[in-house]
């Protein structure tokens, strides 16, 4: 939890020195989180995924880890134990014995 917090300590330094949270509100957040997954796919279109640029993925999927925790941050959410939880919560929709080699939905198993 020290090395999320350490990054979640250091996005909102950056951003306060700009002056930005006024523009870090919970929908907008949220916005940048889907515009910035749309540029990570954009890096696999018409590719086969090892074709795609890997330091390009990186510093998308960073954007959206950026966005990510300073939306976890003003809702006051600890990272750790939401992303646990619903590990917890998948494991329980998605049984070893049900679910082990397919991508069915949890209602289709």
């Amino acid at each position: 939890m020290k090395d999320i917090q350490e990054i979640i300590s250091a996005l909102i330094k950056f951003r306060n020195e700009r002056d930005w949270e006024q523009f870090h509100n919970p929908k907008d957040l949220s916005l940048a989180i889907n515009i910035e997954a749309g540029e990570l796919l954009e890096l696999f279109l018409w590719k086969k995924p090892e074709d795609a640029d890997k330091d390009k993925v990186k510093k998308e999927l960073a954007d959206i880890f950026a966005y990510a925790f300073l939306l976890a941050d003003k809702y006051d959410f600890d990272v750790k134990k939401i992303v646990l939880d619903k590990i917890k919560e998948n494991g329980e929709k998605y049984p070893v014995s049900k679910a082990k080699g397919t991508a069915k939905k949890y209602d289709e198993l």
